[in-house]
């Protein structure tokens, strides 16, 4: 069993083998990510707002998961891959290589437009948003402001309650679900459980 072990250890820590295998372990690390995100976050979603049997909540959950699981294993996987083709024909890493790997990887993975790859697209522009707000400060472009979030909380939460109560229907499906819960349902009761304990 050792001489095994050995002869495993020895492969996975030869040079030649690096680049394949760090696209199998590339493959292997969005996988197990993506079922740790989204199996607790799709089992709490279940029990809080899904009113249907075991089953149904049982096969939700494990389809979101292995949906999110499988879509990160395999845009790893097209992502690391293009990226060393890219190396090998330039002979080095280029700047742009990454945005074009992203780019493939992105359209043939996430371009299927469903609950999971919306949430995992919006999380990701989300946080591409306070980024490139971020990069004019740390290129010296200008200095940082003051005050910044304040302004900026402000302004999601403005424009985000104008559209609900203006156009709601351009809104996520979710999250016009919250906010119907918090903002509208808790204009109505007609009794003290309901105005305590349940909606309706």
């Amino acid at each position: 069993m050792d001489s095994l072990k050995n002869a495993a250890t020895q492969f996975i820590l030869t040079p030649e083998y690096h680049d394949l295998l760090s696209i199998v372990k590339g493959f292997r690390n969005g996988l197990v990510y993506g079922a740790k995100i989204r199996f607790p976050h799709a089992l709490v979603m279940t029990l809080i707002f899904r009113r249907t049997n075991f089953k149904d909540m049982s096969r939700f959950v494990l389809t979101a998961t292995r949906q999110h699981a499988r879509n990160l294993a395999f845009f790893a996987t097209i992502y690391k891959t293009l990226l060393i083709v890219q190396r090998r024909m330039h002979g080095k890493e280029r700047p742009l290589d990454s945005f074009l790997a992203g780019l493939v990887g992105g359209y043939m993975v996430f371009g299927e437009n469903n609950n999971v790859n919306q949430q995992i697209v919006l999380y990701l522009f989300s946080r591409i948003l306070v980024g490139i707000a971020k990069l004019p400060v740390k290129k010296n472009a200008i200095s940082e402001p003051s005050q910044t979030f304040p302004i900026f909380a402000s302004l999601v939460w403005a424009t985000v309650m104008f559209l609900f109560q203006n156009e709601r229907d351009v809104l996520q499906p979710s999250l016009q679900a919250s906010m119907q819960y918090i903002y509208i349902d808790s204009n109505r009761w007609n009794t003290l459980k309901n105005f305590l304990w349940h909606n309706k």
